[in-house]
């Protein structure tokens, strides 16, 4: 490795510097056994994000239509909401309304769907914050990790 290839590394990342050297990861999924592409491949971050901003928007109408109008307490009840919301809907359709609208689906990594304490397990970490925004090479974070679930393509 020359001085502009050790210099040039961190702005790339790990995962580049490894693969100019010649370590093949694979593509996201691979090693759960799931197809490169299609249905049931791992979802895309873009989908998983716009999905939980839909589910988000929609547990705040719901916080200032049914419960609160205070601005002060509305991020709060949204939120209790949410978590209500999500466990139900991942406990028993594998889907929130905003993942089925862009045709995504929680499933466990050892096939089928997810079990109902799981998706308790996965909601409260999810509702934690910090665990989604830390994920491993295939695209999960550490709330569905955890919970042994994966967020595919319907």
């Amino acid at each position: 490795m020359d001085n502009r290839q050790v210099l040039g590394s961190w702005l790339s990342g790990p995962r580049a510097t490894a693969e100019s050297m010649g370590i093949d990861f694979g593509y996201r999924g691979q090693r759960l056994g799931l197809p490169e592409e299609g249905p049931g491949s791992v979802a895309p971050l873009a989908k998983r994000v716009v999905a939980i901003l839909v589910d988000w928007a929609m547990c705040l109408l719901i916080a200032y239509g049914l419960i609160s109008r205070e601005p002060a307490t509305l991020s709060n009840w949204a939120l209790a909401v949410f978590v209500v919301m999500a466990t139900l809907t991942v406990g028993t359709l594998g889907m929130t309304p905003g993942k089925r609208l862009l045709r995504l689906r929680v499933v466990s990594v050892h096939g089928g769907r997810l079990t109902f304490p799981r998706a308790v397990l996965r909601t409260f970490l999810l509702a934690l914050a910090i665990p989604p925004l830390v994920w491993d090479r295939d695209g999960r974070g550490l709330h569905d990790r955890f919970s042994g679930a994966v967020q595919v393509r319907v």
